[in-house]
C-alpha cells in the first residue's frame, strides 16, 4: 500500500517548515520510526521518522523546499519491505572499504558548513557536548586552514655571519574573503520578531541591584542535600523564577498583554527562559511556573538545555509565554538593556554576580552584587509599577525566606 510521509501538524504560529536534508532517497528501504528528513521552523528544526516500514518510492519535496503543516512529504510503499530485503548490511559486509567507524552526528547547521567547503568532520575537533561539532569549531578550523595557506615558507639560515642590513618589508596580506550565508529561519524569525518590538512597543528599562549573599549562603547550605533529594542541580534560576511568580501575582500588568484595543491578563505564570543553543537564543517556556516546586523548576531548566544543545526542543516546548528571563550573566555580561518578546509585556535580564563595595548600617563592606534589567511596554505599565516589580523581587531574593512564606 502506498502512503504519504507527511510534515507533522504545526503550531498556528508555524506556517511552514523549510526542508533541510533527506536521509534516505527515492528507492531506499525504510525502517518505521528511522528519521527520513530534517525540517527546519522559523523555532525549531523538527525530525520527520517513517510512519511505517516500507521502501520510499517517490520524493515529492526536495532539499530547499518550503513545505505546509501535514503536507505530502513523499510516497512509502509498505509492502515494499516484504519484498525487497533491506541491502544495508549486505553493502557494508561485502565492500573491504567501508567504515566500522560510527557516522558522525553533525546538528544541520554545521552539516551545510561543512557541505558547503568540502571540509572533513573528522580532521576537525569537537568543544561541543560529548565532543560533537559546533558552528564555532568549524569556522576555527577554516580559519586555521586560511592561515596555513598564506604563512611563509620557512627560509634556510644565512651562511655568512655577517649581518645583513635590516630591510623593512611591506606586509603581505592574505587573501581577503567572504562568505554569504543565507540565514536559518531561527536567526530571520529572531530578527523579524525584535525589530518588531521596538517598532510596535514603547520599550523602557528600569534597573536595580540585588546582594545575592543570602541567596548564596542558602543555596550553599543546602545544595548537595537538595541535589540528593531530588536528583536535581539547585541554581540561581529557580531562586529567580520563583521570586519573579511572586512579583508578577502582585503587578499583573507585566503578566498581561495588548490586543488591539484590549488588555489581556493572564491568572498564570508560563515563563519563558532565555537559553543559547547553536542555532541561536531560543526561550523554551516553563508552564505553570507559579505551581511549581524548585526541584521541578530545576528539572524542566536542565532538561530545556539539554534539548537547546541537541536540537531537539519541539514547537510546544517554545509556544506562548507570559514572561521572559534572560541570564546574561552567564556569558559575563554586567549590564544590558533585554529586549522584550512579543507580544509580552515585561521581560527579567539577570546579570554577572560581582563582588563590589557597598554601604550597610554606616560601613563599606564587599558583598556580590548583581544588577537587574527589566525591560517593559509602558503602553500597559507604568513607571511605578516596573520599579516596585524590582523590589518585590530584590526583596524576595535579599530574604529567600519570604518566598517561602510568600509574604
Amino acid at each position: 500500500m502506498i502512503i504519504d510521509v507527511k510534515v507533522p501538524a504545526l503550531s498556528e504560529s508555524v506556517p511552514d517548515a523549510t526542508l533541510i536534508e533527506w536521509k534516505k532517497q527515492a528507492g531506499d528501504a525504510v525502517t518505521q520510526g528511522e528519521i527520513l528528513i530534517e525540517l527546519e521552523t522559523d523555532k525549531v528544526v523538527l525530525e520527520v521518522p517513517a510512519p511505517e516500514s516500507g521502501v520510499l518510492t517517490e520524493l515529492l519535496k526536495q532539499n530547499g523546499d518550503i513545505a505546509l503543516s501535514e503536507e505530502a512529504l513523499a510516497h512509502l510503499d509498505t509492502e515494499g519491505a516484504a519484498t525487497s530485503p533491506t541491502p544495508v548490511a549486505e553493502a557494508v559486509a561485502e565492500t573491504p572499504t567501508a567504515s566500522a567507524e560510527p557516522a558522525i552526528k553533525l546538528s544541520p547547521a554545521v552539516r551545510k558548513l561543512v557541505d558547503e567547503h568540502g571540509l572533513d568532520p573528522a580532521a576537525i575537533s569537537g568543544t561541543g557536548k560529548d565532543g560533537r561539532l559546533t558552528k564555532g569549531d568549524v569556522l576555527a578550523h577554516m580559519d586555521l586552514q586560511a592561515v596555513a595557506k598564506v604563512a611563509p615558507a620557512p627560509t634556510a639560515a644565512p651562511t655568512s655571519p655577517a649581518p645583513a642590513p635590516v630591510v623593512i618589508a611591506p606586509t603581505v596580506a592574505g587573501e581577503r574573503q567572504e562568505r554569504r550565508v543565507p540565514m536559518t529561519r531561527l536567526r530571520s524569525r529572531i530578527a523579524e520578531r525584535l525589530l518588531s518590538a521596538q517598532q510596535n512597543a514603547a520599550i523602557l528599562t528600569t534597573f536595580n541591584e540585588i546582594n545575592m549573599q543570602p541567596v548564596m549562603e542558602l543555596r550553599a547550605r543546602h545544595r548537595d542535600q537538595f541535589e540528593k533529594t531530588h536528583g536535581a542541580r539547585l541554581g540561581f534560576m529557580s531562586f529567580f523564577i520563583r521570586a519573579a511568580t511572586l512579583a508578577l501575582a502582585k503587578f499583573p500588568e507585566i503578566n498581561a498583554y495588548i490586543d488591539g484595543s484590549d488588555t489581556v491578563y493572564h491568572d498564570y505564570c508560563d515563563i519563558g527562559v532565555a537559553v543559547g543553543s547553536p542555532r541561536g537564543l531560543v526561550v523554551p517556556v516553563l508552564r505553570d511556573a507559579d505551581k511549581l516546586s524548585f526541584a521541578q523548576i530545576e528539572g524542566n531548566i536542565a532538561a530545556f538545555g539539554a534539548k537547546a544543545k541537541d536540537g531537539t526542543l519541539s514547537i510546544e516546548d517554545m509556544t506562548g509565554g507570559t514572561f521572559t528571563i534572560s541570564n546574561g550573566g552567564i556569558f559575563g555580561s554586567l549590564l544590558s538593556t533585554p529586549i522584550l518578546n512579543p507580544p509580552q509585556s515585561g521581560i527579567l535580564g539577570m546579570h554577572k554576580i560581582e563582588q563590589r563595595p557597598v554601604v550597610e548600617d554606616g560601613e563599606i563592606v564587599i558583598r556580590p552584587m548583581m544588577y537587574l534589567a527589566l525591560s517593559y511596554d509602558h503602553r500597559i505599565v507604568d513607571g511605578r509599577e516596573a520599579v516596585q516589580f524590582l523590589v518585590a523581587i530584590k526583596d524576595a531574593l535579599e530574604d529567600p525566606g519570604r518566598m517561602l512564606l510568600e509574604v
